[in-house]
């Protein structure tokens, strides 16, 4: 039997309680782009807020129902979160999270199989969903504490090198 549904609900509940530490950071530091063009914390902050709110949920009901589902574009269906802070943000993301683990805890192992039509992938199942949405979690997390680690690494003296694959100034 499949742990795919104990492990995805034991990392998505972990997300919301990081989310929420993460946006206890000074909001200059969050709203740090690591490069030029790359998102910054809060900007990956605000991105799992709307595929919380419009996608993933979404996308676990379609596959439970038979029903197809369009793609996500973050740059045109992403909301517009200026001036809005972490702490809220944050808030939002934990009310939403709530929401969709409740849905998974009716989840069953049958249902891993069922499937729907993604307007860019074509058929998925639950089953690659879960993954998809669990190590885009993960993804976003990372993504946000490399952001942070920027302000740092250059100020780190004879320490720098043990950053070199997150230093974003020493990369060509």
């Amino acid at each position: 039997m499949s742990t795919l549904i104990r492990d995805t609900v034991s990392m998505l509940a972990s997300t919301p309680v990081r989310w929420a530490a993460l946006a206890g950071i000074e909001p200059e530091l969050l709203a740090r782009e690591p490069a030029p063009g790359e998102w910054s914390a809060l900007h990956c902050l605000s991105h799992v807020v709307d595929t919380e709110r419009s996608v993933f949920r979404a996308r676990v009901l379609a596959i439970l129902a038979g029903r197809d589902f369009a793609a996500f574009d973050p740059d045109a269906d992403g909301s517009d979160t200026s001036g809005v802070s972490a702490r809220a943000l944050a808030g939002d993301f934990v009310r939403l999270r709530a929401a969709s683990l409740d849905t998974l805890a009716g989840i069953t192992q049958a249902d891993l199989a069922k499937t729907a039509v993604h307007a860019e992938f074509g058929r998925v199942t639950m089953a690659e969903l879960l993954n998809q949405v669990t190590a885009h979690d993960t993804m976003h997390l990372v993504q946000a504490e490399r952001a942070l680690m920027q302000a740092f690494i250059p100020g780190s003296g004879p320490w720098r090198f043990y950053f070199g694959d997150h230093d974003v100034d020493a990369k060509p």
